[in-house]
């Protein structure tokens, strides 16, 4: 939006007035006032014509924390925002929101934030008007042509059209989308043998969610919320779902398991295969849906020598298989600790079977249908990319560069190049909120709006069972007013490209009031009414899309055998580079709000650390808080450790989101990025950053320090704070 835009036509295209009026439910003043004689006062706490002061009014949004599109509203007073929540219609979180979704409202206000345009001069960043910018940019893009690439974070709806027009108005198809959390090895197996990337998943209906890895309440899949709702059915409908999860590290899924098994790095597959192997050959499961190389395969992995290799025990893999084979609904899934390994893909297979060999397909795995909009469905990130991109950079292949919701010096490893690649890229645009890594190297930077001040559509990478489209929308006026956001740069650009086509939108508002008006009219809440559709829709926050059937069916794929690394004796333990809800992976580790939220399983606060199994840390004669050096072929880093029964005695995990060289007041200088120590291996069939096959030693300093946490002990120091009974005891006493 323009900044030279008066406030009654802000607040117009912001559609409060008709918006806020078909707010049901939120505390919405029913009478409208205008106090006389206060209008000539200028102050935030003037009350607007619509306001009665003190009284917080309720606008629906979307949320941008993470790619899962959850739908929010925000209260607003006063003409500020002040506290986000879970918007109750939309189907993906249905009204509620994490802790990532609530801290939006730390980033909108953060004392950080970049409030001007600048572009380097002789080295130095100086501030330049937008025009000043874009004349630059213009300059050199009409030079790149089809050398020019935007490197992007999961991107959807019209923010991505006028991405993808943008390239294609110069010839080019240079887009790069990276992830460090992302599916992509699991969506490619769902791909591959089931026909659908991103089938929906239903946790509610399942009696038994057996979990290689997959931290579904915390990081897979984007959806934490989502998935939290659905796990609130598993476990609370009339016989309770049953959570067995299997991974190297504990996870915040794990620690809310009903069994959680401590798997070594990369053997997940192995595992799989002799829990098939035990469901054919002692519970007679149907293998006519599998080919008969996979059958065969399964046949080589019997429980006995799989158990020999993994160090699982016979009995838990027989146990396992017995609980499986007694569930009518079973859901398999693979995570991250899976999917990282130069066999990942092999690995999720092998679990993928399990699927079908247990009939989950159809029943707990259920096909998301074609969405009907395809130019606005989510594009989602991946690591692979990453990689791609850095070879296309050191080859010269790319003169101007556009960044967007990726911070890739950060999180690439020092093997990858990053740095030294950017610098063959003539011309490095960023589009941020704030300084990073990568504006640090830019030669333009282009201060974004916040989400809570900006226009948008969005897709969730995964959707629910009912498909959305979410609606952002301002929810207060810019606290900068040379802040853009990314529809109006994008429009920007296109103007320089296409001025016949997109000169008639004087913003990004205007072109998607446009694209509204040219949407189905079976879409709209009213088809004779433009004005009164598009304000339902700014009130719900979410359009309604009805996918068209499109049933999974399952292919007869030839299955690899996944297999373990071998042991190395120089490096003998294996590093895990933990993402977790709140600092996610280092994006929002400049809010102090996530940075103080305790670390869902060690309680850390502020600060990276080590986690190791005591009888590891033993052997290398490690205490919690000693100064520890992490070691691989690629570098090196140190850091307090922790010591936790709950890792793998052959692990070190590490979490991610610390470590940060240019983020700001709060994240510089703070911890370590266990990214920058990882080598880089990849997954054999996609391409994709194999995270998890970095091999480590440990060695220990001769300092030491505190480690701070919440509740500072792990024991009640044999006072009974909490008193543990068993259920039976429960039953009796409680009557239940």
């Amino acid at each position: 939006m323009s900044g030279t835009i008066n406030r009654r036509s802000f607040l117009k295209m912001m559609g409060w007035g008709g918006a806020g009026a078909a707010l049901s439910g939120c505390d919405l003043p029913t009478t409208v006032t205008l106090e006389e004689g206060k209008e000539d006062v200028v102050s935030y706490l003037m009350p607007e014509e619509y306001v009665i002061p003190g009284v917080g009014v309720w606008y629906a949004s979307t949320c941008t924390q993470c790619a899962a599109a959850c739908g929010t509203h925000g209260r607003v007073r006063e003409g500020r925002v002040l506290k986000m929540e879970g918007n109750p219609v939309s189907p993906l979180n249905k009204g509620k929101l994490c802790m990532m979704g609530q801290a939006g409202v730390q980033g909108h206000y953060h004392p950080d934030r970049i409030t001007e345009p600048q572009i380097r001069k002789n080295g130095s960043l100086t501030r330049v008007s937008w025009d000043q910018a874009f004349a630059t940019i213009q300059e050199k893009v009409g030079a790149a042509g089809e050398k020019v690439a935007w490197f992007t974070g999961s991107i959807s709806g019209h923010q991505k059209v006028l991405l993808d027009n943008h390239l294609g108005a110069l010839g080019s198809n240079n887009h790069f989308v990276h992830e460090v959390l992302n599916t992509a090895v699991w969506q490619a197996v769902s791909k591959d043998m089931l026909g659908d990337a991103s089938p929906n998943l239903r946790i509610d209906k399942s009696d038994l969610v057996l979990s290689f890895g997959a931290d579904f309440l915390g990081t897979w899949m984007s959806s934490p919320v989502h998935f939290a709702t659905q796990y609130a059915k598993f476990r609370t409908k009339k016989e309770r779902g049953m959570l067995v999860q299997i991974e190297p590290k504990m996870t915040l899924t794990g620690g809310s398991a009903d069994w959680w098994l401590p798997s070594k790095p990369g053997s997940e597959g192995l595992i799989a295969l002799a829990l098939a192997n035990e469901l054919i050959t002692t519970y007679s499961k149907d293998t006519t849906a599998l080919s008969d190389e996979t059958v065969a395969l399964i046949k080589q992995n019997d429980v006995a020598s799989v158990a020999k290799a993994t160090g699982m025990s016979a009995e838990q893999i027989k146990k396992l298989a017995a609980l499986a084979a007694r569930k009518k609904n079973v859901l398999a899934l693979a995570g991250a600790p899976v999917e990282g390994h130069t066999n990942g893909y092999a690995a999720v297979s092998a679990i993928m079977v399990l699927n079908v060999l247990l009939g989950s397909v159809g029943k707990t795995i259920e096909s998301g249908g074609a969405f009907p909009f395809a130019q606005l469905q989510a594009r989602s990130g991946n690591s692979g990319d990453l990689l791609r991109f850095t070879e296309a950079a050191k080859a010269s292949k790319l003169d101007v560069v556009f960044f967007h919701g990726s911070n890739p010096v950060y999180s690439a490893p020092n093997s990858v190049g990053m740095e030294a690649a950017l610098k063959n890229v003539g011309l490095k645009v960023a589009i941020s909120q704030f300084n990073n890594e990568t504006t640090a190297m830019a030669d333009v930077i282009l201060p974004e709006s916040s989400y809570l001040e900006d226009w948008g559509t969005h897709v969730g990478s995964h959707q629910a069972e009912q498909n959305v489209i979410g609606m952002q929308q301002p929810l207060m006026e810019k606290l900068y007013e040379n802040t853009k956001g990314l529809g109006d740069v994008l429009l920007a650009l296109l103007k320089q490209a296409k001025q016949a086509e997109y000169g008639q939108y004087a913003d990004y508002y205007a072109y998607l009031r446009h694209a509204f008006s040219s949407m189905p009219a079976s879409y709209k809440s009213d088809p004779a009414s433009d004005e009164h559709s598009w304000n339902n829709v700014l009130a719900n926050g979410v359009i309604n899309v009805e996918t068209t059937d499109q049933p999974l069916s399952v292919a007869k794929v030839a299955l690899s055998a996944p297999a373990i690394s071998a042991d190395d004796s120089q490096y003998p333990l294996h590093l895990v580079p933990s993402g977790r809800l709140g600092l996610w992976d280092g994006r929002h580790a400049n809010l102090p709000w996530l940075q103080e939220a305790p670390d869902q399983i060690s309680k850390v606060v502020w600060d990276s650390w080590a986690e190791l199994h005591p009888n590891t840390a033993k052997k290398l004669g490690i205490k919690s808080g000693n100064i520890i050096k992490v070691q691989s072929k690629q570098g090196e880093v140190k850091l307090k450790a922790v010591l936790l029964k709950s890792t793998h005695p052959d692990v070190i995990a590490i979490p991610m989101g610390q470590g940060h060289t240019e983020y700001g007041r709060y994240a510089t200088g703070l911890g370590v990025n266990p990214l920058k120590i990882l080598a880089t291996e990849t997954e054999s069939k996609t391409g994709e950053l194999a995270m998890y096959a970095t091999r480590v030693k440990v060695s220990k300093t001769n300092d030491d320090d505190v480690v701070v946490k919440m509740g500072s002990s792990d024991t009640q120091m044999g006072r009974k704070f909490v008193v543990t009974v068993p259920v039976a005891q429960v039953r009796r006493t409680e009557g239940v």
